[in-house]
C-alpha cells in the first residue's frame, strides 16, 4: 500500500463511493417503485421493467445481493481511506479517516442517493436492473449462502416465510388507492369505480322501490280503465296483476304494445299476449349478484319478496346501474326522490331515499343498520311518527322534518356535521 500513490488511492476511494451510492439508491428505488406501474411497463415490453420484476420476485435474494455489494465497497473504502490518511497525518489518520468517511458515506453514499431514489424510483430502478440482474446470476452461490444463514437467524426468532401474495390489495386498500392515488383517472370514472366497490356491500332492499310505490295495471279493470292506466304509465315496464299487487301475473314492456298502424286494439288479450312471467328475487340479495342474474336471465325488472313470499318491493336494472354511474333517469311526478342543496348549507332530502344511496351520493356516514330509508331511520330513532317541525340529531346530523304524508317522512332538512369538529356520540336524540 505504501507504494501506491495517494492520487490513485483517492481515485479508487471515489469509485467505491460511487458504487456504494449505486447500491443504496438501487435498494430504495426497487423497494419503493409502484408495482402496478412496473407491471404495466413490463407488459408494454420495457426490458428494464421485466428485469426489475424478476428481481422483485425474490426480494430476499435482491436484498442479499445489494447488501453484499454495499458492505463490501464501504468496508474496502474505509480501509483505503485509513491507509491514505495515516500516510498523511500519521497515527491521527485513523481518527481523521473515521470522521471523514462517516460524513462522506452518510451524505454522498446514503442520504443523497436514497432520497433521489425515493422521489424518482422508476428512473433509478429500471437502469439499475440491467446491472443487478447479471450480478445476481454471477454471485448467486454467495447470495444463497448469505440468505440461508440469515434465514437461520430469523427462524430462531420465530419467523416463517409467508407464501401468500403480500402485494394483493384488499377491497378497502383498493378504495383508498382510488380515493388518494387516482389523480390520473378522471373524477367521473374514479367515482364509478368506487361505486362498483361499494356495490358489493349493498343489497336489493337498499335500493328497491317499496311495495306501496309500485306502479302496476290491474287486468280486472275494464278496457277503458286499462287503456287509461297504460296511457298515463310513466315507466317503460310495469307490473301486471289481478285485483291487488299480491296477485301478480306478469310484467309488461310498454313498447310491445305500440301499434303505429293501428291494426290491433288495446285490450286485455293483447296485454296478456305480450307480458312475461314475473321474476321474483329474495330480499337481502347482493346487488353485484343480482346484476349478474339480470344479465343471465335477460331481465330488467324483478319483484322482491320476503321470507314469507310476500312482495315487499321492486328493483330494476336501471336502479343498479344508477348505483354505479349516478342517476341518469328521473322518476316523474310525485315519486321523484330529490336531494336539494340549500343556500344555508343544509340539504333537503326526500325521506324515501335509501340511507345507503344517501351516504354514497353525499359522502355521509349515517347508520344503515336500523332502517333502509331516511324516513325509517328517523322513525326508528324517535320511536314515533314525527310531526312537521320536529327536530332531532342522528350521529351529529341535525334534522328537521318538513313534510309527512301517508305515514312517511317525505321531506327532511339535514345539516351534516362539520368534518373538522369533534363527532357527537352515535345516538338519535331530539334536538
Amino acid at each position: 500500500m505504501d507504494a501506491i500513490p495517494l492520487g490513485m488511492l483517492f481515485g479508487t476511494l471515489g469509485v467505491l463511493l460511487l458504487c456504494s451510492a449505486f447500491f443504496s439508491g438501487s435498494e430504495t428505488a426497487l423497494m419503493s417503485i409502484n408495482r402496478y406501474r412496473l407491471l404495466h411497463l413490463a407488459r408494454e415490453g420495457n426490458r428494464g421493467a421485466r428485469l426489475a420484476q424478476r428481481l422483485l420476485e425474490q426480494p430476499d435474494r435482491l436484498i442479499g445481493l445489494i447488501l453484499l455489494g454495499n458492505n463490501f465497497v464501504n468496508i474496502l473504502a474505509s480501509a483505503i481511506a485509513t491507509v491514505a490518511f495515516v500516510r498523511i497525518a500519521g497515527e491521527a489518520g485513523v481518527l481523521v479517516a473515521t470522521v471523514v468517511m462517516t460524513v462522506v458515506v452518510l451524505i454522498f453514499a446514503e442520504v443523497a442517493p436514497k432520497t433521489l431514489a425515493a422521489f424518482r424510483p422508476e428512473r433509478i430502478a429500471l437502469p439499475a436492473s440491467f446491472l443487478l440482474y447479471p450480478m445476481l446470476k454471477l454471485l448467486y452461490p454467495v447470495v444463497r449462502v448469505i440468505n440461508f444463514l440469515a434465514g437461520l437467524v430469523l427462524r430462531t426468532f420465530g419467523y416463517r416465510r409467508d407464501v401468500g401474495d403480500g402485494q394483493a390489495l384488499s377491497r378497502g386498500e383498493l378504495r383508498t388507492l382510488l380515493q388518494e392515488g387516482g389523480g390520473l383517472i378522471p373524477d367521473g370514472h374514479r367515482r364509478m369505480l368506487l361505486n362498483i366497490l361499494a356495490l358489493e356491500e349493498a343489497q336489493v332492499d337498499d335500493i328497491m322501490v317499496p311495495r306501496n310505490e309500485i306502479y302496476g295495471i290491474d287486468l280486472d279493470d275494464d278496457v277503458e280503465s286499462l287503456r287509461r292506466s297504460l296511457g298515463h304509465c310513466p315507466f317503460g315496464r310495469v307490473v301486471v296483476y289481478r285485483g291487488s299487487i299480491d296477485q301478480v301475473v306478469g310484467t309488461l314492456n310498454i313498447r310491445h304494445l305500440v301499434d303505429l298502424e293501428g291494426r290491433h286494439a288495446l285490450d286485455h288479450a293483447r296485454v296478456e299476449k305480450h307480458m312475461r312471467a314475473p321474476y321474483f328475487i329474495p330480499e337481502g340479495a347482493r346487488l353485484t349478484q343480482q346484476l349478474i342474474e339480470f344479465q343471465r336471465t335477460e331481465r330488467r325488472l324483478a319483484l322482491v319478496v320476503d321470507e314469507y313470499g310476500e312482495i315487499v318491493g321492486l328493483v330494476t336494472l336501471a336502479d343498479i346501474l344508477e348505483e354505479i354511474v349516478g342517476e341518469f333517469t328521473t322518476e316523474p311526478g310525485a315519486n321523484t326522490r330529490l336531494i336539494h342543496h340549500e343556500t344555508d348549507g343544509s340539504v333537503m332530502v326526500d325521506g324515501r331515499i335509501p340511507v345507503h344511496s344517501l351516504n354514497r351520493r353525499l359522502d355521509w356516514d349515517l347508520p344503515s343498520d336500523d332502517a333502509r330509508t331516511l324516513s325509517g331511520l328517523i322513525v326508528s330513532r324517535l320511536e314515533t311518527l314525527p310531526l312537521p317541525g320536529t327536530e332531532l340529531s342522528v350521529d351529529g346530523y341535525r334534522m328537521r322534518i318538513e313534510l309527512v304524508r301517508d305515514n312517511v317522512v317525505r321531506r327532511a332538512r339535514v345539516l351534516a356535521p362539520d368534518p373538522d369538529a369533534p363527532r357527537e356520540p352515535r345516538d338519535g336524540t331530539p334536538a
